[in-house]
């Protein structure tokens, strides 16, 4: 099957499709203003990370596919790069569209983004006094000569101003300033002058230009300046040297050092910037031919508008959903009666992570509770987790921590938690070098009875308090001791990856879960050629691997229905006559970040329902650690499929993913207006009030 052609779509394409579903939020009209450019900020956001990544990955592959001379895997990769490149410039010019329009909109709302041109006197007085008093002592500004390479002096998560410094009968002398949004908000409100009704905010960028001449002024030659902001992108790629005798954590923290110092992948410019000042400033940054260098709006790095400040009434937001109490737990004196009682399934936002913190936060000063292990993959900045099993220690626990230390772009954080909790006596365990570990496990070991009882927790989402109230996310806990004890084992794995495990229930990346995936497949195809109920739904982040997408293929070509949510990449083309007819796809983008993963296998009407922290991708199911475990309780099934029915029946936030990659809106036709998250919220909320009142 691998051999026919455009039967996958490209995963750099297919990305691209899903951020062009997160511009389509930002030009929705429908959508508050303030959440319209949120969303901007979030798709620049995500437009760095695919720079950083998988651009990154396919320039590597071309210089590599030269250097071996494959000239015909050479051309093959470079006509992808076009690809990207060409996409991304339509994509540029629309989010410059959206940008626009949404500017001139708040503008309705009596909210107004100036401009340094478009400053009333009274304002330009005041910024001069801000910026003496509050910018320049963070202002350090990089003056080019021959000798200065600056590609190693910039930080690619922030943006820059780049200078051109005049002054008559002498050539143009070049700076660069970082606009130091680290340390203050990009933006800035302007107290009102007389009207408080009109509210004025200018970008830090902005005040920096005001203040030229006041930075550069007795320290060289200045008659006039002009500045353009830009923004690099590096490849985020880093490796690490198994040769040098030092731990794994200092070969970490060397390998970050690379990222500082990597090749850039893409320089986006202000496109008012004059094509001397793009030249050498081209030059200065060693662009090669396989980089994207991209003439944007005047502001560069555009995800700090992500936390875009509403200065105005509150339905220029989302309203505010308050998370919901779970009453299987409101209901219990401690989670472990809860938990006793009966498996219990949430679903975040909606539910409170609250409990999973009172879940740690509980078993650490419990006397019956004996051992704490858990798995960390990214945590919060200030992790209420991480401090209960620091007093767990404290409490004569036995905790032990599973430190991922590659999660992308969070290593430095990790690099740090891991000293800080072997500092407090935390046993850390960094895992294997060759596999990374992406699950979401949580094991409370509890004395009761004079036996060992384990409260298992198996997750799709982080142990993160931040994330949890924006990613919506599955959390099981069990105190099925089948299911506890072999995740037990998958930390016995991780430690002695040598000795062999038993696992009947779980599926575990790289050991069983891709088999098991495919022997549940193949029983769907089977069972629809002996004339029993047959079917597969699956929600996923990503589906790239094309070994299970071959698997979904035949699975259609038998007869099988399909239908998937997948929120990102796909690279599998539904629609397609004698392959893929019965498969259908479609992708949800709204407020949260659909990010769960789940399995329902129809199984002759006795439905198999499992959720995972793997996406159906090859690094997920080959060179990871992940958890993908069973739901047995029939309720918690029917709560799961009642929520997949419901995102399935979306008319407003749902896009059909065709083989043209359109993202054509699901057409609503005579049914109801319905917004899957807003109506998963309210079924949630009846469900806990159902259980209140039994």
């Amino acid at each position: 099957m691998n051999s026919q052609p455009n039967i996958y779509f490209s995963r750099e394409i297919s990305w691209l499709a899903f951020n062009q579903r997160v511009l389509q939020e930002a030009a929705d009209r429908k959508n508050p203003i303030v959440e319209r450019i949120r969303f901007l900020g979030i798709y620049s956001s995500n437009m760095d990370e695919f720079y950083r990544v998988r651009v990154a990955d396919v320039k590597r592959k071309i210089y590599i596919h030269l250097d071996e001379g494959e000239t015909e895997k050479a051309d093959k990769t470079k006509l992808l790069m076009e690809q990207i490149q060409e996409k991304v410039l339509g994509m540029t010019e629309d989010f410059e569209r959206v940008r626009e329009d949404v500017v001139a909109r708040l503008a309705r709302y009596n909210i107004f983004l100036l401009e340094d041109e478009k400053l009333s006197e009274y304002q330009t007085t005041w910024l001069k006094n801000y910026f003496k008093n509050k910018v320049l002592r963070h202002i350090a500004p990089i003056l080019l000569h021959s000798k200065v390479n600056l590609v190693s002096r910039l930080n690619d998560s922030a943006t820059y101003l780049y200078v051109a410094i005049n002054n008559s009968g002498k050539s143009t002398q070049y700076a660069t300033i970082e606009v130091p949004s680290n340390a203050l908000s990009r933006f800035v409100v302007i107290p009102p002058e007389n009207s408080r009704k009109k509210k004025y905010i200018i970008l830090l960028d902005d005040i920096i230009r005001l203040n030229l001449e006041s930075i550069f002024k007795g320290f060289v030659d200045f008659e006039s300046g002009e500045a353009y902001s830009f923004k690099m992108t590096r490849d985020s790629e880093y490796s690490i040297n198994d040769e040098i005798e030092e731990s794994y954590v200092e070969k970490m923290s060397e390998s970050m050092k690379q990222r500082l110092i990597a090749e850039p992948v893409r320089v986006v410019y202000d496109e008012q910037m004059p094509s001397d000042m793009v030249r050498n400033l081209k030059k200065r940054l060693k662009i090669s031919s396989y980089d994207s260098l991209i003439a944007g709006g005047t502001y560069r790095n555009f995800k700090d508008f992500i936390g875009f400040p509403n200065v105005g009434r509150d339905y220029l937001e989302n309203p505010k959903l308050p998370a919901i109490t779970s009453s299987d737990f409101a209901r219990h004196n401690t989670v472990f009666d809860a938990i006793s009682e009966k498996d219990i399934l949430l679903y975040y936002p909606y539910h409170r992570f609250l409990h999973v913190t009172e879940f740690v936060r509980q078993a650490a000063f419990d006397p019956k509770v004996k051992q704490i292990k858990l798995n960390m993959y990214r945590v919060a900045k200030n992790s209420r987790i991480i401090d209960s099993l620091i007093d767990a220690v404290d409490n004569g626990k036995k905790v032990t921590v599973v430190v991922e230390l590659r999660a992308r772009f969070d290593e430095e954080a990790n690099i740090s938690w891991s000293k800080t909790m072997t500092d407090a006596g935390i046993k850390v365990v960094f895992g294997m070098h060759a596999l990374k570990i992406h699950s979401k496990l949580c094991l409370v070991s509890r004395e009761e009875k004079g036996e060992l009882i384990h409260y298992a927790h198996f997750g799709t989402g982080n142990f993160n308090e931040k994330t949890a109230k924006i990613y919506t996310d599955f959390s099981l806990f069990t105190r099925n001791q089948e299911l506890a004890l072999e995740a037990e084992n998958v930390f016995n794995f991780i430690q002695q990856p040598y000795r062999r495990q038993k696992f009947q229930h779980l599926q575990i990346s790289p050991i069983n879960a891709r088999t098991k995936i495919q022997l549940l497949i193949r029983q769907e195809i089977q069972n629809v050629k002996e004339g029993l109920s047959a079917g597969i739904t699956l929600k996923l982040n990503n589906l790239d691997d094309q070994l299970l997408i071959d698997d979904l293929y035949k699975a259609s070509q038998a007869g099988v229905k399909v239908c998937l949510i997948i929120r990102g990449m796909c690279s599998l083309v539904p629609g397609v006559k004698g392959l893929s007819e019965n498969i259908s796809v479609i992708s949800i983008v709204d407020r949260f970040l659909e990010h769960p993963r789940v399995m329902v296998f129809e199984n002759a009407g006795d439905k198999r329902v499992f959720i995972s922290s793997a996406d159906w991708m090859t690094r997920n199911m080959d060179f990871r650690i992940e958890v993908g475990c069973p739901i047995y309780e029939p309720k918690l099934i029917k709560q799961i499929l009642d929520i997949l029915e419901i995102q399935f029946q979306d008319t407003l936030k749902a896009r059909i993913i065709d083989q043209h990659q359109s993202n054509k809106y699901v057409r609503r036709g005579n049914r109801k207006k319905l917004r899957s998250q807003i109506e998963t919220y309210e079924y949630i909320k009846q469900q806990e009030k159902k259980k209140d009142a039994q």
